[in-house]
């Protein structure tokens, strides 16, 4: 008598099986599914935002994921409705987002660094039904989100008429069906900062979403024993595309700092032997402030660092591998772009300091000049791939303007070398950067989109980009020192006092 074939499990990274009858399989809300088979009493999540450390196992999230699933779509949250989240580098954090995933709701992450006018803008504009927050985060989320007299309502601690967040989620049923989303279901619905001066609402699919992260195990392929270092928000693309996504899929884990502090940031990846960590120059560039406490730890288990979302001067690199010597790696990637369509070549060339990398081998990269036509080595990026957004939400001029038969228009200048490797040159607009968020000048001057980051820094090569001019630039230290000196001044100086340390935090 013949034996019956057993069919493997589905595979979410492989995307093995059928998903008209898996449909997890088409849904990044269930992106950490191997992990979970595989791994369930692995801790995937060290939790330091409190004074106790948590320690989350796969088996525990998972769990977590289906129960804020399942108490959402109880809550009458249906399928394609928005979700606003406001909270910290904390576990609920992820569990709020991709459990809302797993439901068909759409996320809508909120940068707390916002004022009160920007994020009243969000939540009116992405049509939120329902919010789940932290106090401690933003003061102004919790009566913007009154005012608005949301359906439903929920906050870590409860209190003025919210449901306790902890409460809900131990009283929500234990397991939740999965539920079948179109390819072009909305997976979330981040917001970034633009040149009308008013974040603009981008729209990113489950499909999209899902065929980035598995291109990275393609052709990328990582081990189980990697160990991400993430402080940078959770809302930024830094820290979801660098850690929570990529490394939670492979059964990984991730350390969660709440903020950055140098010396926490320095110990912390030295005492849980994190093997890599991502953040933006600003960040790197206070660490090398700490040398004396870099050279005193151990960072053998370290293998890799990895900067990005804004401009890396080459000098920050060479410092960066002089201290922890290990690789340091430049990243480029654009929310609605991919996120991120440049890496490492497949051929083992190293990626040279000062360049993002090649494109990736199923994107599409053009650069074009000022006259609309392509040019073999310098112009503006364009980027066509799965992940591009497919339009921005309730802006037609915009997504005219943008998009164009499926090319993505980034607004960043490139120039590409004879080995095909990309290199920032600086924006077609009048937005600069300052901690990895672009920051239009507009409403820098005015303050009018930024609340309490009105008047931020940047790290962009040469000088802050204010109106379109540079400043004027001053005779400059040379070496290390120099590059410290400067990043420094601009981080510090030109910050508002409550954010003296701009986005590093």
């Amino acid at each position: 008598m013949a034996t019956a074939e057993i069919s493997p499990a589905p595979s979410w990274i492989a995307a093995t099986g059928d998903i008209h009858t898996d449909p997890r399989l088409g849904n990044l809300g269930y992106w950490c599914m191997d992990a979970v088979r595989t791994f369930p009493d692995k801790v995937a999540l060290f939790d330091l935002s409190g004074p106790m450390v948590r320690e989350i196992n796969y088996a525990a999230l998972n769990d977590r994921l289906d129960r804020f699933a399942a108490l959402i779509s109880a809550l009458g949250v249906a399928p394609g409705e928005r979700l606003a989240i406001s909270i910290s580098n904390r576990v609920e954090y992820i569990e709020v987002m991709f459990g809302a995933m797993r439901a068909g709701v759409v996320p809508v992450p909120l940068n707390t660094k916002l004022g009160p006018e920007a994020l009243d803008y969000i939540l009116r504009d992405s049509g939120c039904s329902a919010a789940v927050i932290e106090d401690a985060v933003n003061p102004h989320v919790r009566k913007l989100v009154d005012d608005l007299d949301l359906n439903v309502r929920l906050a870590i601690g409860g209190g003025g008429g919210w449901q306790d967040y902890e409460e809900a989620i131990a009283n929500a049923p234990a397991a939740f069906a999965p539920i079948a989303l179109a390819a072009d279901h909305l997976c979330f619905l981040p917001y970034t900062s633009g040149s009308t001066g008013r974040p603009k609402g981008v729209a990113l699919t489950h499909e999209g979403q899902c065929w980035w992260l598995r291109c990275i195990f393609r052709y990328w392929p990582s081990s189980p024993n990697v160990r991400a270092l993430a402080a940078v928000p959770l809302y930024h693309k830094n820290a979801m595309a660098g850690a929570i996504k990529p490394c939670l899929a492979i059964g990984g884990s991730v350390v969660l700092l709440p903020n950055f502090e140098p010396r926490r940031f320095l110990r912390t990846l030295s005492e849980y032997k994190c093997t890599k960590a991502g953040a933006v120059p600003a960040v790197y560039t206070l660490l090398l402030q700490e040398r004396d406490l870099i050279d005193s730890l151990d960072f053998s288990s370290l293998q890799i660092l990895t900067v990005g979302s804004a401009p890396t001067p080459k000098e920050l690199q060479d410092a960066m591998e002089v201290a922890f010597k290990v690789p340091v790696v430049e990243t480029y990637g654009l929310t609605e772009g991919g996120p991120v369509m440049v890496g490492g070549p497949l051929d083992g060339r190293r990626i040279p300091h000062g360049s993002c990398g090649v494109a990736w081998p199923e994107g599409e990269i053009r650069l074009v000049g000022r006259d609309g036509l392509d040019h073999p080595t310098d112009g503006e990026m364009w980027v066509k791939n799965p992940g591009v957004t497919p339009g921005y939400y309730n802006l037609p001029k915009v997504n005219a303007e943008r998009l164009v038969d499926g090319w993505l228009k980034t607004g960043d200048l490139f120039h590409k070398d004879a080995g095909g490797f990309f290199y920032f040159r600086g924006r077609t607009d009048d937005m600069f950067n300052c901690g990895g968020e672009n920051i239009d000048d507009a409403a820098r001057r005015s303050g009018r989109s930024l609340g309490r980051a009105a008047a931020p820094c940047s790290e962009g090569r040469g000088a802050c980009r204010y109106g379109g001019r540079r400043a004027r630039r001053r005779r400059r230290r040379g070496g290390a020192e120099g590059l410290l000196h400067r990043q420094r001044t601009r981080l510090r100086a030109s910050a508002p006092h409550p954010l003296r340390r701009c986005h590093a935090a």
